[in-house]
């Protein structure tokens, strides 16, 4: 069952989707370079190519990021001390973008919706496995 998208939502799911991707991208990077973490790395890059929506036509015409009212950088954004505030900022901003994909998509596409909570609980997983590898 695939459900037309209310046009407003498509500027949801776009910024969500390209957080959720951004997110995982970065901790693939500090694990790929940094820690030279080749297992870890994978799994996230796997994750990163499931974090996907074939619509990109709706989801382009839809975006506006000149006009985003949070475009400017928050106080908070810049306050990272450590390479893991850094790991951990962005496994959460992965984890609350694919929650929202998965909210959204339950209305759309319950295939979709279950894949963004597969995905969600995946990064659960590696955060919890990534950061306590660490200590």
């Amino acid at each position: 069952m695939t459900t037309q998208v209310h046009p407003a939502l498509y500027r949801v799911i776009d910024a969500n989707l390209n957080r959720l991707k951004e997110g995982v991208r970065v901790i693939e990077d500090v694990a790929r370079y940094v820690h030279n973490d080749k297992v870890l790395a994978t799994k996230l890059k796997e994750i990163r190519h499931q974090s996907r929506i074939d619509d990109l036509q709706n989801l382009l015409n839809s975006r506006d990021s000149v006009n985003d009212v949070l475009r400017p950088t928050l106080s908070s954004e810049m306050n990272r001390d450590s390479l893991e505030s850094i790991i951990v900022a962005n496994y959460k901003r992965a984890q609350e973008s694919s929650r929202v994909l998965e909210e959204l998509y339950k209305i759309v596409d319950p295939t979709l919706s279950e894949n963004f909570k597969s995905l969600r609980y995946a990064l659960y997983q590696l955060e919890k496995e990534n950061l306590l590898s660490s200590e």
